[in-house]
């Protein structure tokens, strides 16, 4: 049978060696989605099962939707991991060193491994396994885990099944392929379950969930010729509707879904900080390269960035300069190609 990742894969086997009788800690990125708590659950438990001592690191919580694949791996906060004890760190999902938190960076300065999808993953580890054409962290661990034969139980296959399902907004996303649904075909004949999913994941919403999601509505606008909407979320809004910033998981996805836009943006505003999330429909608007103009990165049609000290009211005009500027650069690249 051809392999899923046959250069990764054999890497991967060779760095297995390497970890003999190594303390291991599998290290995922702050604000964990799906994609990051099921490859960090998916890898603890296939190391386990291989005989390492394994815990998972983050900065923040367990989403409570994603608390179901957790089971009992020890999920720590990076300053609960003894500074006296040598782990080797595996990081999935993380674009770059710092999306695991400065905590997280200052307990482990020397990523032994990395394992991502991220377009603007730069290798910042000792051993990189990233495929920007993968849809998730998740599939590529998926592949890797059956490419080497390695033992991945139910529990497993259910996590590498919800980070791939996130990842792929359902299987919706043009990130979503033929290995894709290979993989997870795969995954579901070993246990993973995609109703189990759904309905841990999707249809858990809170009351305060759906009045941010009200909120969020009514604050849209149509910019950039009605090619962008925009929508925001003020500060103390979590307070308000006894949320939190898990809640806002999927809320830019209402933006990006109205018809004839192309770009769908959610801007939350924290105590002077701002977060900035795009999501664009085709791969050629390249939302990650507008996200790198502000510090911030992601992959092609879903980026997302930080800044501290900017009011929204100065941000969100430079933001829609240069999400004009990309637009105007894609219409007049295609004009030259016809």
């Amino acid at each position: 049978m051809e392999k899923y990742f046959p250069a990764l894969s054999a890497e991967f086997a060779r760095t297995l060696a390497a970890l003999k009788g190594r303390r291991l800690a599998v290290v995922g990125h702050a604000r964990p989605d799906g994609d990051c708590i099921g490859s960090q659950v998916s890898l603890a438990r296939v190391l386990r099962a291989l005989g390492h001592e394994v815990i998972c690191v983050n900065t923040d919580p367990v989403p409570r939707r994603l608390e179901y694949l957790v089971g009992d791996l020890s999920f720590v906060r990076p300053h609960e991991v003894p500074a006296t004890e040598d782990w080797v760190s595996l990081w999935v999902d993380c674009a770059d060193a710092g999306r695991a938190g400065d905590k997280a960076r200052e307990r482990f300065p020397k990523p032994f491994a990395n394992i991502d999808h991220h377009l603007s993953n730069n290798g910042y580890a000792e051993h990189n396994f990233i495929d920007a054409g993968a849809a998730a962290a998740a599939e590529i661990l998926a592949g890797i885990f059956a490419d080497n034969k390695l033992p991945v139980d139910a529990l497993a296959a259910k996590a590498l099944f919800a980070g791939i399902m996130t990842d792929t907004g359902q299987f919706r996303f043009n990130s979503t392929t033929h290995r894709t649904f290979l993989l997870s075909a795969e995954l579901v004949a070993l246990g993973a379950s995609p109703s189990e999913a759904g309905g841990e994941i999707y249809e858990r919403e809170s009351l305060g969930k759906l009045q941010l999601l009200q909120r969020f509505l009514a604050s849209l606008t149509l910019d950039c010729g009605g090619l962008v909407c925009t929508g925001s979320l003020p500060d103390g809004i979590f307070q308000e509707t006894g949320t939190s910033v898990e809640d806002t998981e999927g809320l830019v996805d209402y933006a990006r879904a109205i018809d004839g836009v192309e770009i769908g943006v959610l801007i939350e505003e924290r105590s002077g900080a701002i977060k900035a999330s795009l999501r664009c429909k085709n791969p050629i608007y390249r939302v990650d390269q507008v996200a790198a103009q502000f510090g911030g990165g992601g992959h092609a049609c879903a980026a997302g960035l930080n800044l501290k000290n900017i009011p929204v009211a100065e941000f969100r005009p430079k933001l829609l300069g240069a999400l004009a500027a990309q637009i105007a650069n894609v219409s007049k690249t295609a004009k030259s190609a016809s």
